[in-house]
């Protein structure tokens, strides 16, 4: 999939499918599925003339690094699995270009007719979301720092962190439990859970995470807790990272 959306965000006009098949060498039988799930989850978009071109979904996601883009192609089955276990939706993000924001890559929503909604390509603040707070904990001290000098704590609700103080406090607890809960800190009766994923080297990737109405997270804080760092840790398996249960995830 990172193959098709490179080769697309190098052809603003667009691309046929026959053109994406003779450029990547595949058969078209093989990249047809493909490009209809990428149109499906918002990184492409299909033109009359049935041309695919880059859609709002991957903005983004082009200056991503190797271990984020590799996230983004083995985050779904374990999003789905986490979604089902805990019929809340699902979001995986990554740090903003800008690393201003989180940026929701994909994400699986929940069955229930009341749940979190936000789309693929939709960017949060870091620090009101548990996924921004996630990815904020767990980068090198001196990266996490040029950030929080400049970040504006914007607030949003009566329980949004807006002390930079309390921010790094927020941040020392998530380093030290591997997830992180914000209960009503972006919008009113909705939390999330996040935890961070990491790659082979040990660095943050992005986050797996749960959003849901605050008067269904709460009562099942724990159990979610741990859903969500369960499976947070079997993605950064997928990445390679070998991971100590002592220190929150992290290589020791």
């Amino acid at each position: 999939m990172v193959d098709i959306l490179e080769l697309l965000a190098k052809s603003p006009e667009g691309l046929a499918l026959r053109d994406v098949s003779v450029r990547l060498a595949a058969p078209k039988s093989s990249l047809l599925p493909l490009l209809r799930a990428l149109t499906a989850r918002g990184y492409l978009v299909q033109g009359r003339a049935g041309d695919y071109r880059i859609g709002p979904g991957a903005l983004g996601l082009g200056t991503a690094g190797p271990a984020q883009r590799e996230l983004i192609e083995v985050a779904r089955p374990a999003a789905v699995e986490l979604m089902r276990r805990t019929g809340e939706t699902v979001f995986v993000g990554t740090l903003s270009s800008d690393r201003r924001s989180v940026v929701y890559v994909d994400r699986v929503e929940s069955d229930h007719v009341i749940r979190y909604a936000a789309g693929v390509g939709d960017r949060r603040p870091l620090h009101a979301t548990s996924s921004g707070k996630a990815i904020l904990a767990f980068l090198p001290e001196e990266e996490r720092q040029e950030i929080l000098r400049t970040l504006p704590l914007a607030r949003h609700t009566a329980q949004t962190v807006t002390s930079l103080a309390a921010l790094r406090a927020s941040l020392d607890d998530v380093h030290r439990t591997g997830v992180c809960i914000t209960i009503d800190e972006l919008v009113a009766g909705a939390s999330g859970i996040a935890a961070p994923v990491f790659d082979h080297f040990g660095r943050v990737a992005g986050t797996c995470a749960i959003g849901g109405p605050t008067e269904r997270v709460r009562p099942r804080l724990k159990m979610l807790a741990g859903e969500v760092r369960a499976a947070a840790r079997a993605l950064s398996g997928r990445l390679g990272h070998r991971a100590d249960e002592r220190k929150g995830g992290r290589t020791s």
